[in-house]
């Protein structure tokens, strides 16, 4: 594993080589001296440079290969070969760097349009999360994909629409009824802890930095006042959203952080042995275990027939093969999951 990541980290330092070979080629003395007269040659070598090698090297680092992406990348690359070798070089293949502004604004629009559909469909979207029979962390997600494209930028707004309902409009509203994940830890005083240092942090340095950077003030501020609002959601998310038996799945959240939808055919087996459970989790078990101020272990381990999808703040989406969850309630969690799955595997 570590000489995979030797070799991806290889592609990225390959790609930087690229991009400032080429900056100090058309950006410094000794690059500019070394330029023959007829530099056309030159430029288009450098095009291919921006345009496909280091958009290549960019995602064998990622491992992630899709047309988009390198679409993206390659625009990019175009506008940066824009801004990095001077216009009298560049006059020749102008039309290819405004191929790469044209792209971008095309991208752009296409995220314009999703924000508008958003704000056109958001009543219906609304209407839809109420009508669900699932709690509001899983309902509105899926009732933005039921009504728009799915599309990462949605994911985020939806994420930070999540953020500030629970933040500001969650507090009249009553715990459903489920199994709890955080009421024999001490998830609470931590994230209350959490709140008062940031508060005390904001008054202490915010003052101290307001003489030396005032910009910088500001923006400590904004992100310590999101902080706070963050973590008061993520406390509500958590409180308000209990694990629940659904009629052919398991629902289970942890806070705004993470969530997964577990259908019962797919438990293919129940571990509570403690040797096995306090074992090193493995890189595709999602786990639901809240922060304690000491080591914890799950109390229950779900091995799946197939992965599940485990999805995270900002909309980040991962599969995983098993589940750990430490659970406040574990025999009768455990008693009413065996019954679940011993139903949907008849």
């Amino acid at each position: 594993m570590t000489a995979l990541k030797s070799k991806s980290v290889l592609w990225l330092v390959f790609g930087i080589l690229v991009i400032t070979s080429n900056y100090v080629l058309y950006r410094t003395s000794f690059g500019m001296s070394i330029l023959p007269e007829d530099t056309n040659g030159v430029v288009l070598g450098s095009l291919v440079d921006f345009i496909v090698i280091a958009p290549l090297t960019f995602l064998l680092y990622q491992k992630k290969f899709t047309l988009k992406r390198m679409d993206l990348l390659a625009a990019s690359g175009c506008i940066a070969a824009r801004f990095i070798i001077p216009m009298e070089h560049l006059q020749p293949f102008v039309a290819f760097t405004w191929l790469g502004f044209a792209i971008e604004a095309a991208l752009f629009l296409l995220e314009i349009s999703l924000l508008l559909s958003l704000v056109i469909y958001m009543p219906k979207i609304i209407r839809t999360t109420k009508e669900s029979p699932f709690s509001i962390v899983f309902a509105f997600p899926q009732s933005v994909d039921q009504h728009v494209k799915s599309h990462r930028l949605v994911h985020i707004i939806c994420s930070e629409a999540l953020m500030f309902y629970y933040a500001f409009f969650s507090w009249r509203k009553e715990p459903q009824e489920g199994f709890t994940l955080y009421k024999n830890s001490s998830y609470i005083a931590l994230q209350i802890m959490m709140i008062h240092a940031i508060v005390i942090e904001t008054l202490g340095i915010h003052w101290w930095l307001h003489d030396k950077s005032i910009i910088l003030s500001i923006v400590l501020l904004i992100f310590n006042v999101y902080s706070v609002f963050f973590f008061l959601a993520d406390l509500q998310a958590m409180r308000l959203n209990p694990v629940t038996f659904q009629k052919n799945s398991l629902l289970i959240s942890a806070g705004i952080m993470k969530r997964s939808e577990i259908p019962y055919d797919l438990v293919e087996e129940i571990i509570v042995d403690n040797e096995i459970l306090q074992k090193k989790s493995s890189k595709d078990t999602l786990e639901f275990i809240v922060r304690d101020f000491e080591k914890v272990y799950p109390n229950v381990l779900l091995k799946l027939k197939q992965p599940v999808e485990g999805i995270f703040y900002l909309g980040i989406r991962k599969k995983y093969n098993q589940v750990a969850i430490r659970i406040d309630q574990p025999t009768e969690f455990i008693a009413e999951l065996r019954n679940q799955t011993a139903q949907k595997n008849k």
